[in-house]
């Protein structure tokens, strides 16, 4: 293929779409339980239910889109547009859906539609959004460019998601009001109008030319077979062996963060409130708390970030993340041995608390980086098993098990309050909901660190590896069956799951069905 000419501006405008990706899952994760138990008048089991009929919609929802996704270029108007542009653009009048969820004072009807229309527009864009770094280049070191930029921009959106309630608050006269996420509702929704509509004009795809001759080793399915072989098709992308540990490595960093932001919300409110207490006439709100302990911890991941993309020549996740994950563990424990132990000096305090943010953020900002850059490859891996493109089925997987482990993690902090006691809409809790919410902020993000750890342990696509698997698939595409060397089959084999002479669509039946 004769790739297009990438500048700045194409980095900018990919990156710019993680502003409805990362961003609005920031504040989702970061406010929504603590909107919903202190203005809307819900127990955090009943936000806890919200979140779970989200996951059951999404799991006929996203897979379906992805799938759709891959095969729009064979409708008229995947033709004109483009199979993934024609999803942006059809969404961007919908998008103002975010403001709608942070109205307060409605019943738990509403915000279930709310929140679940919203997912829907979401999932809509994210999906087709995910495959374009893989539709723009085959290169790895631009498509982690890509990847360092959509990260960036994601925490950045991040910093936005808690410095603009902090903003609001003091606009309002310094005083916590639900009309403070509104607002914010509304800036982003208008925000993500904007980036998405930047994405579509800034970005591009393969040629339709190139997608048919990818898609020509399958029969083009029924409508009827298309439903019936959805799941199966989805289910192959977990018979990819470097898929299948890339997803270990991403929950293992993802699900950690987001028991950790739902957690950390309720502490940044409750325990740094009371540990730096303020006279009267100098008393902060509780977002402003929470505001300043969150926006701490997303500045430092976006310079770790940073310096990941600058600095590093060669990329190999696996060392990397299990550095993150050891930084991030230290920046947990840290926090909570911060509260628990609570030194009397002023300055110690302080000391203490930068420190442990210093971890956090910097394991966090690279925890996020890897699993969106080693993404960017899975569609490689199983070119060379399928003979066939499918970046859409892996964004739909992708876009799925995100928004399902962020709703378990969100679900199981909103039930473990519940059990600790935690009081809807009073601003002081007793100190056995504290130890509650500490025990919560540390052992469960831990756990799910070191099963991330344990995985990275087993994955081994990098640079090096990539350009092996690269070669071997112009190999098949020349017509030659047989791999290169010992050493490149065994690597191609260890990426893949599969033995070398079952590549090239091998496992793909007649009907499009994989075996």
């Amino acid at each position: 293929m004769q790739e297009r000419k990438i500048g700045f501006v194409n980095y900018a405008a990919y990156g710019l779409g993680d502003v409805l990706g990362a961003g609005s899952m920031a504040v989702i994760s970061t406010w929504v339980l603590f909107f919903y138990t202190t203005y809307c008048g819900l127990g955090p089991l009943q936000a806890g239910i919200i979140f779970a009929t989200a996951r059951i919609i999404d799991a006929v929802a996203s897979p379906l889109i992805g799938y759709l996704s891959d095969n729009a270029s064979s409708t008229r108007l995947g033709r004109r547009f483009g199979r993934r542009h024609v999803f942006l653009l059809f969404a961007i009048p919908l998008l103002p859906s975010f403001g709608f969820m942070w109205v307060s004072g409605q019943h738990f009807l509403y915000y279930l539609c709310t929140y679940v229309f919203f997912e829907m527009v979401y999932a809509s864009v994210l999906i087709p959004y995910e495959t374009l770094a893989a539709e723009m280049t085959h290169d790895f070191r631009k498509k982690g460019m890509f990847a360092g930029s959509r990260i960036l921009v994601g925490h950045l959106s991040a910093i936005a998601a808690t410095i603009l309630p902090a903003w609001i608050v003091s606009a309002l006269g310094g005083k916590d009001s639900p009309d403070t996420f509104l607002i914010m509702g509304g800036i982003f929704s208008l925000a993500f109008m904007v980036v998405v509509t930047i994405v579509y004009f800034f970005t591009w795809e393969r040629k339709n030319e190139e997608v048919e001759l990818a898609q020509t080793k399958t029969k083009k399915p029924s409508i009827g077979s298309v439903f019936a072989n959805l799941y199966k098709g989805l289910g192959f992308t977990l018979k990819i062996r470097a898929f299948r540990l890339h997803l270990g490595m991403y929950l293992g960093g993802y699900i950690s963060q987001d028991i950790f932001n739902a957690a950390f919300t309720y502490f940044a409110a409750f325990a740094l409130g009371s540990l730096f207490a303020y006279s009267s006439s100098e008393s902060l709100s509780l977002t402003s708390y929470m505001a300043a302990g969150i926006f701490t911890v997303q500045t430092l991941a976006v310079a770790a970030v940073f310096a990941a993309v600058a600095f590093l020549p060669k990329f190999f996740p696996a060392h990397t993340y299990r550095y993150a994950v050891v930084a991030y563990i230290i920046g947990i424990i840290g926090l909570a041995s911060f509260y628990l132990l609570a030194p009397e000096s002023r300055s110690v305090q302080l000391a203490w608390l930068i420190i442990a943010l210093i971890f956090a953020g910097i394991g966090r900002g690279i925890l996020n980086y890897i699993p969106w850059n080693t993404y960017n490859y899975m569609a490689d891996v199983d070119q060379i098993v399928t003979g066939q493109r499918r970046e859409g089925s892996f964004a739909g997987v992708m876009t799925f098990i995100r928004k399902a482990a962020q709703a378990s993690a969100v679900f199981f902090v909103g039930a473990a309050l519940e059990m600790g006691g935690l009081v809807q809409g009073e601003k002081v809790q007793s100190a056995e909901t504290m130890e509650s919410i500490i025990l919560i902020m540390t052992v469960g993000p831990i756990i799910v660190l070191i099963l991330g750890y344990w995985v990275s342990t087993k994955f081994h696509l990098n640079t090096d590896t990539h350009t092996v698997l690269m070669n071997e698939i112009e190999r098949f595409k020349n017509g030659e069956t047989e791999a290169s060397s010992d050493e490149n089959k065994a690597i191609v084999e260890d990426l893949t799951g599969w033995k070398y002479d079952q590549l090239w669509g091998k496992a793909i039946r007649k009907d499009g069905t994989t075996v």
